[in-house]
């Protein structure tokens, strides 16, 4: 069964993994989905996460030294990523294996790539491409139908999930 705290605040979720650590001030809205292992703790400020955005597995969020952490709409926060006192804006990716750093700042449509590291207090604007170790501007493009569309379909798969299901069935 899921740890959710008594801090936590749920706003209509469509998906809690039963293996999920939920600690501390911590706002999940609507449509969201949090999948296996996913660890947040908030003891400070808090962590939220808007509608629509899913968290996947083994994702561990933390607030920062100073600052609390928000994931926008419709973001995904691929495997194992870790997320800490930063900002992610609407429709964002944050790939597989990325950090991202207390008081980091990323614009809406972005994509951070995977492995990346997003140093503390770094800043990037709407519609970045961001990757390497430090975390650069690679290119900038509005990813937003791309990322958009990559959170949908986990909430589709959510709502499999959610329904006692953990296959696609074919049509």
């Amino acid at each position: 069964m899921a740890h959710i705290g008594p801090f936590v605040e749920l706003n209509n979720p469509l998906f809690i993994h039963e293996s999920a650590q939920l600690h501390g001030k911590v706002w999940i809205g609507k449509d969201v989905s949090v999948w296996a292992n996913v660890v947040t703790r908030c003891e400070q400020f808090e962590i939220f996460i808007d509608e629509g955005s899913n968290i996947q597995d083994f994702v561990m969020i933390h607030e920062g030294i100073q600052t609390p952490t928000r994931v926008g709409r419709n973001c995904s926060i691929t495997h194992h990523v870790t997320l800490h006192g930063c900002k992610i804006g609407d429709n964002c990716l944050i790939g597989i294996n990325a950090t991202v750093m207390d008081g980091a700042d990323i614009g809406a449509n972005s994509i951070v790539a995977g492995h990346a590291i997003v140093s503390e207090g770094s800043v990037f604007p709407e519609n970045s491409v961001i990757g390497g170790v430090p975390a650069k501007l690679i290119a900038e493009r509005d990813n937003s139908e791309a990322n958009s569309a990559n959170a949908l379909y986990y909430r589709k798969l959510a709502a499999i999930y959610a329904d006692g299901k953990d296959r696609i069935e074919e049509s």
